[in-house]
């Protein structure tokens, strides 16, 4: 029987650190128009067209403006995303970060002030 992980204090403050914290920085000045696949953590500070899957975490940044399906592990909102958004261990929408579309995740986490609009599916194993 598969039981879903504990989100720990370590794992959301991972998100409320700086960008030498993560193995790719997208800048506040960088549009991309496209599809984005990495293997390790990605802050987003900038815009981006497309979808956007990775096998770590996701950060977007207070002024990014995403429009993209998402697909990360752990995925950390700030700015903007108009899309779909699957995040199968957490989703961290911040008082400054908006979601316009449905989410599934493991764990979801809104902070007084995020914004949501959509449907919301939690996802994972069983229950004790």
């Amino acid at each position: 029987m598969a039981v879903m992980a504990e989100t720990t204090t370590k794992e959301i403050e991972k998100f409320n650190t700086d960008e030498e914290d993560f193995d790719t920085v997208m800048a506040r000045d960088i549009i991309f128009d496209g599809n984005i696949y990495l293997e390790k953590s990605l802050m987003i500070k900038g815009k981006v067209h497309g979808t956007i899957e990775s096998t770590s975490d996701l950060l977007i940044d207070t002024d990014a403006e995403i429009i993209a399906d998402i697909k990360a592990q752990k995925v950390y909102v700030r700015g903007k995303i108009q899309g779909n958004v699957e995040a199968p261990q957490l989703l961290h929408v911040a008082a400054t970060g908006s979601i316009e579309g449905d989410i599934s995740a493991g764990q979801v986490v809104m902070e007084p002030g995020a914004l949501f609009s959509g449907k919301c599916t939690m996802i994972g194993g069983e229950q004790k």
